[in-house]
């Protein structure tokens, strides 16, 4: 690692912590050459999800629409943005090691998790990736689903 200041390539890492979130790791350097003392911080670098959607098409995984996706079925529920952005991560972890998943399998992921979470934004969702067309089938479906 270059020192920022003098730009010497020999520092020595002082301190090293994990973030609150556990996704970078905090460093505090000191270059051997100057002293001057800095932070840097290394994150975990994923390699690209390919999600398969219907009809065979493929796509990047894209963190932020599934995030709107999430943000819909909330809207107007009393849930923190840190709540979504938790399960968002859990999810992420759970799929970390491969290199495909299909969009059926990441719906039903979140699904499972927003149930957990908020029964009626459960069932927001449920209703735009399931097609409801009318009243009957959040009857039926809200009967299939026994709710505590």
């Amino acid at each position: 690692m270059y020192c920022i200041n003098c730009w010497h390539d020999n520092t020595r890492v002082t301190d090293s912590r994990t973030s609150e979130d556990w996704k970078a790791i905090r460093r505090r350097r000191e270059c051997e050459n100057c002293h001057n003392r800095f932070t840097t911080f290394e994150k975990i670098e994923t390699a690209d999800l390919i999600v398969e959607k219907s009809g065979n098409r493929k796509q990047r995984y894209d963190k932020d629409k599934l995030e709107d996706s999430i943000l819909k079925a909330v809207n107007k529920r009393n849930i923190s943005i840190n709540s979504i952005n938790d399960l968002i991560r859990k999810m992420e972890f759970k799929w970390w090691n491969r290199n495909e998943i299909t969009s059926k399998e990441i719906w039903k992921d979140v699904l499972d998790a927003l149930y957990s979470l908020d029964e009626v934004a459960y069932i927001r969702y449920a209703s735009v990736h399931l097609n409801f067309e009318n009243a009957s089938d959040f009857i039926e479906f809200i009967n299939k689903k026994k709710f505590n």
